[in-house]
């Protein structure tokens, strides 16, 4: 048996008995035996992976940890709590949690009015907010987020990622406050070659080492060599170049001397919002991650539940709320990472590194890390499902490029809610165009054996229309306009390929029977469907019919039948009822 298979054993049996003492719905959340044995299989691509997003996450975890107004610390508790709790419950294996830019953004006016009491008190509620939401399954509807905006969505996070790094790639200085994007423009018109060269050239190598890894022995963890000799070249060359700078040192005792009642209504909107955009990017990241990884499907209810125990006990410590980080999970699995294993080991290094070995890796230069992580971005971009989308017609790259430009320009929230109201516009546009009214035209019936052959009722006398596709608020007026404008004695409106009716539609064809019945004309309706029924019965479109006559039949050879016996011939006897093919369509009356 070999090592791999004995600790997949040791590990199984260690879980079963955790299990053992755990409430009976919990050890659902814990990994299971074939998560064990994901782990166990493939270490070194984990291990290589799980590093390479520590060596970004740091400055990144420090750096919200201050724009969320708590300080640099509890960025890094927050990296590391609740990374590691989301990463052992959370139902995404590849998703890398932690401090954002957007909860960070949240947090700040909470810090600036109620203090760190009142962030971590926020943080705390936003969880148990998460957890409710689990419970009630809110986690599923992600999967109903279009492809392209995923697309555009991960596309716009590997946008970020550049802008974000530009000013520390070319040794220049962003401004706070601004969006990535402007500060990016702005960095890059005050880079100077003489002042700044240094920072571009290993900015440049980096870049370059960590692009050319793919024709690379995948043994050499190439991304981690390249930073290390970045730091190694910046030390021995005296190179005047920005580095990480020194990190706090240790966690605090937890405790929940913050809490206070007398807050909790003050906060409830900050809850509110820091739990809706926690999961929003926590459940788009799962879905990216999806899409990068092609093959993992996430459970997005794990996904709240894991983010929420994590945010209830990361206040505990002093830490800022967390959520899943695209950025941080692009470069995990752009990285190697294969199981739940790369997050763990991310977690254990951002642990052991900061609170054990500050000094070295605050020696790092943001030069070097710039090249390593604008290489992951570039990385991140899938080409193949962007010229899939191009293929697929009906504006699906335009919605991926405008997800991803609203991304960039305006953050995650935008960029989905544009990218999602986008899609909705094309797929109503799309059904739209195949609403079609069509001019049937009568034909002399066959008489059936032993009856009387049935006369053709004359083209100015009756008219026969049908109506294909959804009548709706985008149709009715180009669809029921022929009807309206009908100068037959009788029109007959076919409604049994109707597929979708809204109020517009309804009151639409109201019109159009006032409309017959003010230049004392007739309209019958054939083949309505049931379901379709209610809605014109509401809005008393079939009492205008009944005030007048009973004028709604199941077909429309039955509705023609009618106008030629009763309404334009009452004297004549009723004859055989026609079959459907009494009636052919004419095409050239087709929307």
């Amino acid at each position: 048996m070999s090592h791999t298979q004995t600790a997949a054993r040791y590990l199984s049996r260690a879980t079963a008995r955790v299990r053992g003492y755990l409430p009976t719905r919990l050890p659902t959340y814990l990994p299971t035996r074939d998560d064990l044995a994901v782990m166990c299989a493939s270490p070194r691509e984990d291990a290589v992976a799980g590093l390479t997003v520590a060596v970004a996450a740091l400055p990144l975890s420090l750096g919200f940890g201050v724009a969320s107004g708590l300080g640099a610390q509890a960025g890094l508790v927050s990296a590391v709590v609740a990374g590691g709790l989301a990463a052992v419950l959370g139902g995404s294996k590849l998703q890398i949690t932690g401090p954002t830019g957007i909860l960070a953004v949240a947090l700040l006016p909470v810090a600036r009015a109620y203090g760190a009491a009142g962030v971590l008190t926020t943080g705390l509620l936003a969880g148990l907010a998460l957890m409710a939401a689990a419970r009630f399954g809110i986690g599923r509807y992600v999967r109903l987020v279009p492809a392209p905006v995923v697309t555009g969505f991960v596309t716009g996070g590997a946008a970020v990622i550049v802008c974000q790094q530009l000013p520390a790639a070319i040794g220049t200085h962003g401004t706070d406050g601004e969006g990535v994007a402007a500060s990016a423009v702005r960095a890059l018109g005050d880079f100077s070659p003489d002042r700044n060269g240094a920072a571009a050239a290993m900015t440049i190598g980096v870049l370059a080492l960590c692009l050319a890894a793919r024709r690379l022995p995948a043994v050499l963890p190439v991304p981690l060599l390249a930073v290390g000799i970045a730091t190694a070249l910046t030390h021995f060359l005296h190179l005047p170049l920005a580095t990480i700078g020194r990190l706090p040192a240790g966690l605090p005792a937890p405790s929940l001397d913050f809490v206070s009642p007398m807050l909790v209504p003050h906060l409830l909107p900050s809850v509110l919002a820091v739990a809706a955009l926690g999961a929003l990017e926590a459940l788009m990241t799962a879905a990216a991650a999806d899409a990068l990884s092609h093959g993992e499907r996430h459970d997005g209810d794990r996904v709240l539940l894991g983010l929420g125990i994590a945010n209830v006990v990361t206040p505990l410590f002093g830490g800022m709320a967390a959520t899943g980080t695209v950025c941080r999970t692009g470069i995990n699995i752009r990285s190697g990472a294969v199981s739940r294993l790369a997050a763990i080991v991310n977690v254990a290094a951002i642990a052991l590194v900061a609170f054990t070995a500050g000094p070295l890796v605050s020696a790092v230069p943001l030069a070097a890390l710039a090249g390593f992580l604008i290489a992951i971005a570039v990385r991140m971009v899938d080409l193949t499902a962007l010229r899939a989308l191009r293929g697929s017609g009906h504006g699906q790259l335009a919605v991926a490029a405008v997800t991803a430009t609203a991304t960039l320009l305006f953050g995650l929230v935008t960029g989905v809610t544009v990218g999602a109201a986008l899609t909705a516009a094309l797929a109503l546009h799309a059904v739209t165009r195949t609403a079609a009214v069509h001019r049937m035209l009568p034909r002399q019936n066959p008489a059936r054996e032993g009856d009387a052959p049935l006369p053709v009722p004359d083209d100015a006398s009756v008219a026969v229309y049908r109506i294909d596709g959804p009548l709706l608020f985008t149709t009715a007026e180009r669809l029921l306009k022929p009807v309206s404008g009908s100068q037959a004695t009788v029109t007959v409106l076919h409604m049994a390929r109707v597929t979708i009716i809204d109020a517009t539609g309804v009151l639409a064809l109201g019109e159009a029977i006032d409309i017959h019945y003010r230049r004392r004309a007739h309209i019958l309706l054939s083949g309505i469907r049931p379901n379709h029924r209610p809605h014109l019965d509401s809005l008393g479109v079939l009492r205008r019919l009944r005030s007048h006559e009973h004028h709604a039949f199941a077909a429309p050879a039955d509705a023609v039948r009618y106008a030629q016996h009763a309404l334009l011939n009452p004297l004549a006897l009723p004859g055989p009822a026609p079959d459907a093919s009494w009636l052919e369509t004419d095409d050239t009356m087709s929307g």
